[in-house]
């Protein structure tokens, strides 16, 4: 027998569990998808296309800056290659992170009107730079298979834990940053500050034993280097991509000792800042719609 109404234990309103609650209103997920890639585009002549354009140039100016200009073509074969396998990653990190820290605020009018999980609204940001990433990788499969590559199965899991790494690890900054940007705005402009020196401190546009030749095998700093989840994520990818059809000597590049293994640990970590994300979220989203 159900409980009676009398019965029913007592709820606090406007409480949820967090990102439960997000699977459990996957309809209203979809329409939020499709209402920021709408409103994105509204007007754009292009529409999704900028999800190839925008890459495109960006990867223009790095290869001819890099790769023809300081002759990193010649030591990093094939380094389109390389150097896209890289950037994809780092993209999709930097637009998923930085739109989930922008979400609720961006989405004040419907926090304050009515409501439904707040988790919505950075969970959404991630499916749309999800949406954004498939092109990038479609680009990318096709340049891979044009140089020889020819995936197995360690290629795609390798290629899958990279992925998972940038996801959970975007959506639990997005979340932690996402909940204190609606009370500190200055939150915005730090994460920009952190999204444009990502690139530079992930081994997208050079390689990794540049870092340990210049800081030293056994240093600290070349430690936390190697195990920065971004770090791994961009490596994975390059040991999914660029590895097997990669033309360069053991002393120039090798695989980083442990690369799955690290791979592991940094979701695991990334993992437990999602954690962590989540609680400060719901200690915080009571108080959204009075502070927006």
């Amino acid at each position: 027998m159900s409980a009676s109404p009398s019965e029913a234990p007592l709820v606090a309103p406007g409480r949820g569990l967090g990102l439960v609650d997000v699977l459990r209103q996957r309809y209203l997920l979809r329409l939020l998808v499709r209402k920021e890639l709408r409103v994105r585009y509204r007007g754009s002549v292009l529409g999704l296309a900028w999800s190839y354009v925008k890459p495109a140039v960006q990867f223009a100016v790095f290869f001819f800056a890099l790769g023809e200009f300081l002759q990193q073509r010649d030591t990093l074969p094939p380094f389109a290659i390389y150097l896209f396998s890289g950037m994809i990653a780092v993209n999709l990190f930097s637009e998923c992170f930085g739109n989930a820290t922008r979400a609720v605020v961006g989405n004040a009018p419907l926090v304050k009107k009515i409501y439904l999980p707040r988790e919505l609204f950075p969970v959404s940001s991630i499916w749309v730079g999800l949406v954004h990433f498939v092109p990038q990788v479609v680009v990318l499969l096709v340049g891979c298979v044009v140089v020889g590559w020819r995936p197995g199965l360690v290629e795609l899991a390798v290629a899958l834990l990279g992925v998972l790494v940038v996801v959970t690890l975007a959506l639990g900054l997005g979340l932690l940053f996402g909940a204190l940007d609606v009370l500190y705005r200055d939150l915005e402009n730090i994460v920009d500050l952190i999204l444009m020196v990502a690139v530079w401190l992930s081994p997208v546009l050079y390689p990794w034993t540049l870092v340990r030749d210049s800081l030293g095998e056994g240093s600290v700093l070349l430690w936390l280097y190697l195990h920065n989840p971004l770090t791994v994520a961009v490596e994975l990818f390059h040991r999914a991509f660029w590895y097997p059809v990669a033309d360069v000597p053991a002393d120039r590049w090798q695989i980083p000792d442990g690369l799955v293994w690290d791979g592991v640990l940094a979701l695991a970590g990334s993992l437990v800042l999602l954690a962590v994300g989540q609680l400060v979220f719901r200690r915080l989203e009571g108080r959204f719609a009075q502070e927006l």
